[in-house]
Formats: structure tokens, sequence, C-alpha cells
């Protein structure tokens, strides 16, 4: 399961930011989580929720920002959205095309006291 590992991730730039910011408590925590990122929301909830004992992220809230899966087709230019890698483009059908969004997994903001 790499989401305790990704969850793992999450918890050690929260904590380096507050530290940094010589603040000492988590309020809000924004994730951007692509449709294509291959992260398991529910499993990643489940690994935060386990990880989030220190006295800093007592109250923290996750909020989750979903990305949309999107797509420039390569042989007619016309932008799509995607659910998969597999999808062709709706217009003319074809194969190739370059990823714009939906593989983000990052880190969007924080707001600390």
């Amino acid at each position: 399961m790499h989401e305790f590992s990704l969850a793992s991730e999450i918890i050690d730039i929260v904590l380096d930011s507050l530290r940094n910011a010589g603040k000492k408590q988590v309020n809000r925590i924004e994730l951007d989580i692509g449709e294509l990122s291959g992260v398991e929301v529910p499993a990643l909830d489940m690994a935060l929720k386990s990880l989030m004992n220190h006295p800093a992220l007592k109250n923290a809230k996750i909020i989750r920002h979903r990305i949309k899966g999107k797509a420039i087709c390569l042989t007619c230019k016309n932008e799509f959205e995607l659910n998969d890698f597999f999808s062709v483009c709706p217009h003319c059908q074809g194969i190739y095309k370059d990823i714009i969004s939906g593989r983000e997994f990052n880190v969007r903001r924080l707001e600390v006291e």
C-alpha cells in the first residue's frame, strides 16, 4: 500500500513547514489529487488518520481537491477530459495525446496558527 508512504511524506512536509514558519498548530491541510495519479483516496485517508497523532495535527482538517484528467490530442489538437490513460480523442478517435492534468499529487496549501 503505497498510500501509507505518501501519507507519511505529507505529514513530514506539513511538520517541516510548521517548524520553518515558527508556528505551533495546523488547522487545515489542502491536497491536490489527480484522477490519474493512481492514489486510492480511501486508503490515503486511512493512512493519514493513523499518522496524524502529533499534537500539532490534532485539529487539522484535510481538504482534498480532485483534479480532472485532461489531454490534448496530438492528431487534431482537441482538448478533452479523460478518466484513464487509454481514452481516445472523442473528436477524431486518435490515440496519441499529451496529458496536461490529472497526475498531480501535492500539498496545495496549509493553514497554521
